[in-house]
């Protein structure tokens, strides 16, 4: 058993809608440092009422949640804790994805598959001040920001309109989605038909090949009715977690708007010459995809 890392202290928020998940990435974490602190939160609007109570220094959010996701969780935070350090935890390995976290304000991004790798000098990076992101990651999204790579149709459509459309390519019905997204069922059938305006498709056939051949039927979208069974094997693997350490301080925020209702193996930061820093300055200056 790998000895406890002895330094500062250091508080670490962890949201994800799994309980399974957060017992692993609690289990990392803690048992890295003795003097970390892990407080875990189900849900976005949980974590906001959290933040609202307590300082945090890190704060590592799934990107995919019901009601809330991860993205507008951060949005909402960020204003009223600008010094708040962000991990974003995410199934999805597409740039697309980690672009948008960072356009959101997150200073780094991991995938699921390597958190038990990762996780622990992603946070201890982020926590120093620094930025995370997987080498691999970092050189496609470097590589699209400078027009080497087209980007997909899809990136133009909004971080809604992205959740509903994995979410039909999925095969979940418009009530599963309403329900898991916390919309009406009309507003799900307004974001249709705007994602298939937008990609020029001319109908749900044609939507959900496009949405196979990019890679959108994610299974961290299940809806609420089936979401017990979501990878399994994925949060097994984060329940039988590693180690790691670190410390920084923060503020204990004035407060937080209140939910406004319905609407690589080793990687480090990045690979040898890669301004990782650099690469999240010019995601977050970067124009609205």
């Amino acid at each position: 058993m790998r000895a406890q890392d002895q330094g500062p202290s250091l508080n670490i928020l962890v949201v994800d809608d799994h309980a399974i998940v957060r017992e692993g990435l609690k289990r990392i974490l803690e048992g890295t440092a003795s003097g970390w602190t892990v407080v875990e939160a189900g849900t976005g609007f949980e974590a906001l009422e959290i933040l609202r109570q307590q300082a945090f220094d890190v704060a590592v959010i799934d990107l995919s949640m019901p009601g809330m996701s991860g993205l507008e969780l951060l949005r909402r935070a960020r204003p009223k804790l600008p010094r708040l350090r962000v991990l974003m935890l995410s199934m999805h390995a597409e740039e697309q994805y980690a672009m948008r976290a960072f356009k959101a304000g997150a200073n780094g991004y991991v995938t699921k598959d390597s958190a038990t790798r990762e996780l622990a000098t992603a946070v201890r990076k982020v926590a120093e001040g620094g930025v995370y992101v997987s080498g691999s990651l970092a050189e496609r999204v470097v590589l699209q920001l400078n027009g080497a790579h087209e980007p997909a149709r899809h990136t133009q459509l909004s971080d809604r309109e992205l959740e509903v459309l994995q979410r039909l390519v999925a095969g979940h019905r418009p009530t599963e989605i309403a329900k898991a997204l916390h919309l009406s069922v009309k507003t799900v059938s307004t974001h249709k038909s705007r994602i298939l305006d937008r990609l020029q498709l001319p109908n749900m056939a044609a939507l959900i090949r496009y949405g196979m051949e990019q890679g959108l039927g994610m299974i961290d979208v299940l809806p609420a009715s089936r979401e017990s069974d979501r990878d399994e094997d994925t949060d097994r693997e984060l329940s039988g977690a590693a180690p790691f350490s670190r410390d920084r301080a923060l503020r204990r925020p004035d407060g937080l708007d209140g939910p406004d209702g319905p609407d690589g193996p080793d990687a480090a930061d990045a690979q040898p010459g890669t301004d990782a820093a650099a690469l999240v300055r010019a995601l977050q200056n970067a124009p609205d995809w």
